[in-house]
């Protein structure tokens, strides 16, 4: 049986129209086209030296290939501008800068469509190879199917007009094959059941849905499918007579009536008779579509009048009515469908519409006025909701995305039916995710209970840190509440300010994203590093104006003492990490290197009992003056070094403090050799060190830390803390300096201390 998409007629719904794209589009078309017949020549004129010879993947010729897209396209009212595109999408392939190039010849309208189905294509190309019946690798091969599915719907999600696309384009290959009679590849033929033909089905775009199933039926089962065309053809011309025999009585009497009707025979469908036959047992002859009329006539009261005078005229089958007028399927579908009885006590199906629903019903979404309407920007969801119309065209969009997501979820079900054990795994992939619309109906994809303010961060950080409020549908909700598949969500904003610490609270559910969770920790870091970074340029600044040396270039300054930028040494010195001394010491001229005699000299004379605590013995030199520096805090059995300063002696560093190696790098020459001491007195020397904690700021926590310290025995010399809060509980940064004998012994108190309910670090400064 022959199969086809109808001629283009004059009064086709036009799909994607783009006489409303971006001004710019506009004005490069009508410049480069002048009429709609001319565009399409131009876009197959500039395509066709790409094309000609060119073959793709199928085996088909890339020329051909675009030509019978268009004609396709061209048969369920397709505006110009998207015949156009076909031409275009595959010339893409063979220019080195795709979008550039359209975009100058064509506007950024068709480059955009040609980036996005190209993209597409490559996606599907890359999953060919996926076989739904293998037994073997059922489970992956269903994983990755689901995956592909996903994929095409955010890719059809982002410009609708992709889809019609994908959906000619595969209805041509199908089409090549069959008219070349080569058979087709069975993942090809299989996908084209499974994903396209019920995509098509889910979008009501019959006329390809209808054809796809029928090739795709030839191609994987070709002797049922002889079976059904021959039952089909054995008593084709004594069933036509009988079929127009009633069309004319029916056409007749709906005039005599006052019903103004146009009755039409109703093509047959192989697939859909074999499901039939297959479905309910039943034999061909009582298949009850195979006699099959369609009614379209003005208005729905006429759908009724018309049904009234059909049950008249024939005898109507019990359970075979349907009214799918007031009750519509879920993809828009409207219709009375009844089964009547000929003379001859045959089942004859009738279909009642009106023209309205009949344009939907042979072309689906393509014949919804919204996208007539609102060409590129309707289907590339950038109009803005500022008007009654742009609101309508907004909900339209949405109407049509649900569509898709519905297909989804119906896809995803039937997978999970078709194999048992990888149900709970089909389910997960996808259960872990939803997605919800903007105000102007762009769909944007969300980890599984998501709240608002992952939706404000999904769109765009800045949104995120600024969210105050939300509604969903309309209504407002708290920022914590869960989204739902399918809902409007708008967030409300301040124009200056940033997230709140309770959002990083799990308890209280702000947030279940973990990339939302990972930029507000980042806001809150770059927010402190930026209170470090202005604590140690203040420091720095008041270093250069006591010295008299405010002239110096910050950047200059930094660069001298190995930092890459200002801020860098801004950042350690805020954080007590770098000595101001070795600052003020690059800037001062110069001093003498004293002798060892006057480094000798500068020991001070005092008691025993007033000697220091931590006995530093300099290598070679008896009794010298030291000092352990603050800025690492020595303690045994630490590796250490001496650096002999101007005055003040020796000053006694850890090997690996950064001021140590750069003072050592600098002046050499004032580096000594040494190395722990016995203390004096027969006593245990303690050696005040500094330890810094980072914590969920809360009450007790100072206390909690301290007992530690307390019963390991330690004394606390020195607490300092700063408490970074933003409407409630904060992060609390706290620096103790205790006395110690022996810094290994350190590591045990410390792994105590982080294990107190809040701590997250601690560590030795």
């Amino acid at each position: 049986m022959k199969t086809g998409v109808s001629s283009a007629r004059a009064n086709a719904a036009t799909i994607v129209a783009l006489t409303d794209a971006d001004p710019a589009d506009r004005s490069v078309e009508a410049a480069a086209s002048g009429d709609h017949t001319a565009q399409v020549q131009r876009a197959r004129a500039f395509a066709e030296p790409l094309l000609a010879g060119q073959p793709l993947d199928t085996g088909e010729d890339a020329l051909e290939h675009a030509d019978g897209v268009a004609v396709i396209l061209e048969g369920i009212g397709a505006a110009p501008s998207m015949r156009a595109a076909a031409y275009l999408v595959y010339a893409g392939d063979y220019l080195q800068k795709p979008e550039e190039v359209v975009t100058k010849a064509f506007g950024a309208s068709h480059a955009s469509l040609v980036m996005h189905t190209r993209k597409l294509v490559q996606i599907q190309r890359a999953a060919r190879e996926a076989q739904f019946d293998d037994e073997q690798r059922g489970v992956e091969q269903r994983a990755k199917q689901t995956e592909r599915v996903r994929k095409m719907l955010l890719a059809f999600s982002r410009d609708l007009r992709v889809v019609l696309l994908r959906l000619a384009s595969r209805l041509q290959t199908l089409r090549y094959f069959a008219a070349h009679k080569q058979p087709c590849p069975e993942a090809l033929a299989r996908e084209s059941m499974q994903v396209f033909a019920p995509l098509a089905n889910r979008l009501g775009i019959w006329q390809i849905k209808w054809e796809i199933e029928d090739l795709a039926f030839r191609f994987l089962q070709p002797a049922q499918y002889k079976t059904v065309a021959r039952l089909l053809d054995e008593k084709r011309i004594e069933r036509e007579q009988q079929v127009e025999a009633f069309r004319l009585r029916l056409a007749d009497q709906l005039h005599a009536h006052g019903i103004a009707a146009l009755v039409q025979g109703r093509p047959k469908h192989l697939y859909s008779i074999w499901k039939k036959m297959q479905g309910k047992s039943l034999g061909f002859d009582r298949v009850l579509d195979v006699r099959a009329l369609r009614v379209i006539v003005a208005d729905v009261p006429a759908c009724y009048a018309a049904l009234g005078l059909v049950h008249e005229l024939l005898p109507p089958v019990a359970d075979e009515f349907d009214d799918y007028i007031a009750r519509p399927k879920p993809n828009g579908y409207q219709s009375l469908h009844t089964v009547v009885q000929d003379d001859a006590a045959r089942p004859v199906e009738v279909q009642i519409r009106t023209r309205a629903m009949h344009e939907h019903a042979e072309h689906g979404v393509a014949a919804h006025w919204a996208y007539k309407e609102a060409g590129v920007k309707g289907y590339a969801g950038s109009v803005a909701a500022d008007s009654d119309f742009d609101a309508q065209l907004a909900e339209a969009r949405k109407s049509v995305l649900r569509q898709l997501l519905a297909w989804e979820r119906d896809f995803i079900g039937q997978e999970q039916a078709a194999d048992a054990q990888a149900s709970a795994d089909a389910g997960a992939a996808f259960d872990d995710r939803i997605y919800v619309f903007t105000p102007q109906a762009a769909i944007v994809e969300l980890t599984a209970g998501a709240t608002p303010i992952d939706f404000a961060y999904a769109v765009h950080t800045d949104l995120g840190h600024r969210c105050r409020g939300a509604k969903i549908d309309g209504a407002m909700v708290p920022l914590n509440t869960a989204l739902k598949n399918g809902q409007t969500v708008e967030v409300t904003s301040v124009k200056e300010g940033g997230p709140s610490m309770d959002w990083l609270n799990a308890d209280l559910g702000y947030l279940q994203s973990p990339r939302s969770k990972a930029k507000v920790r980042a806001w809150f870091n770059a927010r402190a590093q930026a209170e470090t970074i202005a604590r140690g340029r203040e420091a720095v600044e008041k270093l250069l104006q006591r010295i008299g040396k405010t002239a110096v270039k910050h950047g200059d300054l930094a660069a001298q003492l190995g930092f890459r930028q200002a801020d860098a040494l801004f950042e350690v010195v805020g954080k007590d990490e770098f000595s101001l001394r070795t600052i003020e010491t690059l800037l001062k001229p110069p001093e003498p290197l004293p002798s060892v005699d006057e480094v000798i000299a500068l020991r001070k004379a005092r008691p025993d009992s007033e000697s220091p605590k931590g006995g530093v013995l300099v290598v070679g030199v008896e009794s010298l003056l030291t000092t352990l520096s603050r800025c690492c805090r020595p303690a045994p059995p630490d590796a250490i070094g001496g650096y002999v300063t101007r005055g003040k002696g020796v000053a006694i560093h850890r090997s690996g403090c950064s001021n140590f190696k750069q003072m050592a790098q600098r002046l050499p020459e004032r580096v000594i050799s040494v190395a722990w001491g016995a203390p004096r007195g027969g006593k245990d020397a303690l050696y005040p060190v500094d330890v810094v904690v980072e914590a969920a700021d809360r009450h007790g926590l100072l206390r909690d830390i301290s007992e530690v310290f307390s019963k390991d025995r330690m004394n606390v010399t020195g607490v300092k803390t700063q408490s970074l809060r933003d409407g409630g509980d904060g992060t609390a940064f706290m620096t103790f300096t205790v006395e110690v004998a022996d810094a290994a012994k350190l590591a045990q108190v410390l792994g105590v201390v982080g294990q107190i309910n809040g701590v997250r670090a601690v560590r030795r400064k």
